[in-house]
């Protein structure tokens, strides 16, 4: 095994910056073959990265967290995706349900250090199980919503899952997103057009006035607007420098080391 940094990318983020999704995604499958998958919340983007996998008909498995606790909106999104795209979604599941888990621990969300842990439980830890199953993960972080997200990578490590996420969203601007949006009527949770800019649990997610930032209705009940659940790396502050453990001749190709693999 070899390690691989943040660090050890930057000469390739910096050469990827003008490369499309769909380049993206192509360099991916070829670097990562079945250890390869995406992420999806059903949010709009993770709808983007579905439509452009069903569009080239890649064979990627979309990962997808049901917390037990979504609303029944973007189950029924989930649904659709894979109805009307073909796409393959697996289901993701915590391993108690959201009463067991308040039998044994109480109600979580109601503090800052509660939710931390609740979104753990129930968004994190079922990713962790499969995280031997696969070296990369296609995510659908933008620079354009702005926070955490302003300075995301189009690659980054991802400690928790020792692999590597390849957002290939990273470099869109609002502009070029929304008309992705409307020039392939992209399938998306309906909850964004009744006040809900991001969505997550029912339990943490509220509608949010136009004079609010996008992200006011997460967690609005703890306080400051730029909290995240943790289950993107980039966007937990204070744990930079990070490293992961790959195959050494998987961090070779990914390096360009032994493979002159161009997109």
């Amino acid at each position: 095994m070899a390690r691989l940094t943040q660090a050890d990318l930057s000469d390739l983020n910096e050469s990827f910056e003008e490369r499309t999704p769909l380049e993206l995604i192509h360099w991916a499958q070829e670097m990562f073959g079945t250890r390869l998958a995406a992420l999806s919340s059903m949010q709009r983007a993770g709808c983007v990265v579905a439509h452009m996998l069903s569009e080239i008909k890649a064979d990627i498995p979309i990962l997808f967290v049901d917390t037990g606790v979504l609303f029944q909106e973007t189950l029924e999104t989930r649904d659709r995706l894979v109805q009307e795209y073909g796409v393959n979604i697996v289901t993701l599941e915590p391993a108690k349900t959201m009463q067991e888990q308040t039998e044994e621990l109480g109600v979580l969300y109601l503090s800052v250090e509660g939710q931390e842990q609740c979104c753990d439980l129930r968004k994190t830890q079922p990713l962790i199980q499969v995280a031997e199953q696969y070296d990369a993960l296609i995510g659908s972080l933008r620079r354009a919503d702005g926070g955490q997200r302003a300075n995301v990578p189009i690659l980054a490590i991802d400690p928790a899952m020792n692999c590597l996420r390849v957002n290939i969203l990273a470099s869109l601007s609002k502009e070029e997103f929304q008309n992705y949006l409307e020039e392939n009527q992209v399938i998306t949770n309906p909850l964004h057009r009744q006040g809900y800019p991001t969505i997550g649990c029912n339990r943490c997610t509220t509608p949010v006035m136009e004079s609010e930032p996008g992200r006011a209705g997460r967690w609005r009940h703890l306080g400051p607007w730029s909290q995240y659940c943790g289950i993107n790396p980039t966007d937990v502050a204070g744990k930079h420098a990070p490293s992961i453990e790959l195959p050494q001749d998987l961090v070779d190709r990914v390096l360009g080391r032994e493979t002159d693999f161009m997109i």
